[in-house]
């Protein structure tokens, strides 16, 4: 937690657990003043440790019954094909996440569907269009254990 200070890691475990905790409910928690509070919150944020606040939704209630991790392999590495890569996956709204990872894999990608059949599509769609890919390896997880964006501060 470098550059954090005890005050700075509360306010920023709080505001994990609730992105709409007002200031004047934050600083009473934290027995500080709203203005000190509020500038604690700013600088946080100018200095990029807080990037954004959002509302966490159930993707099955939404009806995104599947979830899969896709390995992908490249056989092009030049920034041409990288690039046409990168925009298309950053367009694709089922990527909830994506990274260059070791292994045997060049990426992994976390995708939601509505069901097998949606999947299905995306990857005859996406994934076998993306270029320079020349394997797809899915995982279906079949049972969610946990699934946090919280970071242990």
């Amino acid at each position: 937690m470098s550059g954090l200070d005890r005050v700075d890691a509360k306010i920023v475990q709080r505001m994990q657990k609730d992105g709409k905790l007002s200031n004047t409910k934050l600083a009473s928690e934290l027995a500080l003043s709203e203005t000190a509070c509020w500038r604690r919150l700013k600088r946080l944020e100018e200095e990029g440790v807080i990037i954004d606040y959002q509302a966490n939704l159930d993707r099955r209630k939404l009806g995104f019954g599947v979830m899969a991790f896709v390995q992908l392999t490249c056989n092009q590495h030049d920034a041409e094909t990288t690039e046409r890569f990168e925009r298309t996956i950053e367009q694709c709204d089922n990527v909830m996440a994506c990274h260059n990872t070791t292994g045997e894999a060049d990426f992994l990608l976390q995708v939601v569907a509505i069901d097998l059949d949606d999947y299905s599509r995306f990857v005859d769609q996406v994934l076998r269009k993306l270029p320079g890919v020349s394997a797809i390896s899915s995982n279906i997880s079949l049972r969610e254990l946990k699934s946090s964006t919280r970071l242990p501060v």
